[in-house]
This record gives structure tokens, sequence and C-alpha cells, in this order.
């Protein structure tokens, strides 16, 4: 397993040195477990965004997305995201939450997340938390969604994107239920932002396993 990023360690330390949670999330867990340098450091707590900004008064934080949640915290110049537990309501545009809420647990947080291997928290003492069989799709190489795959292509249009590209970058297969879904929503892409889109579909025709992706999909 790779080794934490520093600067992540420092801000997870500090949150709890000031008594409150928080966990490694997203694709640096993903990575780590795989064995691949961890880059981006994201963190979950059950600190809200202003708990959070008191933490660090010695340094600086961006209100990157306070309204959902999350600030970033600059250690040397490294950007730490930070982001309460929170679990979100219905998507009428296909693209955001109408609403989100904040959690109390790590696991109600995890619940929200596209796939399994996505859906995973890690601490550096605690361990790993992963409701979903997220490492075991990990090590079959198995893109899954948490929960039912058609709802969670509903909520979110860009999930379809993403599953094809981490099937392009990673060489994972889509499961089957996963698959199914994204053709029988792929019509919803035409909800996206063309940025989005753009960006993307630009990750996924780098990939290494894209020609397999373009036949199938």
């Amino acid at each position: 397993m790779e080794p934490l990023p520093r600067e992540g360690l420092f801000v997870l330390q500090r949150l709890e040195q000031a008594g409150f949670e928080a966990y490694f999330v997203g694709g640096l867990v993903r990575d780590v477990l795989r064995g691949v340098p961890a880059h981006d450091a994201d963190l979950a707590t059950n600190a809200v965004p202003q708990d959070v900004i008191k933490a660090f008064p010695d340094m600086p934080v961006l209100k990157t997305g306070i309204k959902h949640g999350t600030v970033t915290v600059l250690v040397d110049h490294v950007p730490v995201e930070v982001t309460t537990y929170r679990t979100e309501s219905t998507y009428s545009d296909a693209r955001h939450p109408d609403a989100v809420q904040f959690a109390r647990r790590i696991e109600e947080d995890l619940s929200r997340r596209d796939f399994t291997i996505n859906a995973m928290a890690l601490h550096p003492d605690r361990g790993l938390i992963d409701p979903y069989g997220g490492q075991i799709d990990l090590q079959s190489q198995i893109l899954r969604c948490v929960g039912n795959a058609e709802t969670r292509f509903e909520e979110d249009a860009l999930r379809i994107l993403r599953a094809l590209r981490f099937s392009s970058v990673l060489g994972f297969s889509l499961a089957p239920a996963t698959a199914d879904a994204a053709r029988t929503l792929k019509d919803k892409i035409d909800l996206l932002s063309r940025e989005r889109v753009q960006s993307e579909c630009s990750k996924l025709l780098c990939g290494g396993n894209v020609r397999n992706v373009l036949i199938q999909y």
C-alpha cells in the first residue's frame, strides 16, 4: 500500500486534535490500495465548514464549495479538500443535488457515492471502511455502482461518462447491471454541459483500454 500524503495527514490530525473525526476518501483511497502514488488529498469529516476554518487559523482556507460543505486547506501551497459528511436529495437537472444535508457518520456519506471503488474511507489508525465491497471490486477490476445503478445514473448523468472513463483509464470492466443502466440512460448525457462532456471524453480517449470501451459503448 502506498504511503498517505503528508499534507493530508497533517489536516486529518489537526481536525482530530480539535475534537472532530476525519477520513481519507475518494480517488486517493482507490489509488493507495492499488499501490499507485496518491495525488489529490480529499478528506471527509463530521466538522462543518466553519469548524474546519476555525481549526486552521494559521493557514489559508479557501471556501471552494462551502454551500456544499467543502473548503480547501492549503498546506505549504498543497491543496487538501475537506468536505463535511453529507447526504443528498433529488437531482432535478440530472447533475446537481437539489439540496445537501450534513450527516453524522462516514457510512452515510459513503452511501451517496457513485462506484464501490470510490465509496471507501481510510484512516491511518482505524483502517479501511468499505461497506459496499469496493476493495473486492478493485481487486477484481470491476466498476459497480453503489446501490441501484439506474438510480445513480438518474441522479447524475455524468457518472455514465465517468464509468467509461474509469474503464478506459484503469482497464476495469463494468458490472452487468452498471453497463445495462449506462446504455438505458445514455440519452441523459445530452443534459450535461459540453465542457463536462469534453473533459471526461478527453480523459477517456487517453486511457490504455480506450479501444475496448469504444467498441463496447
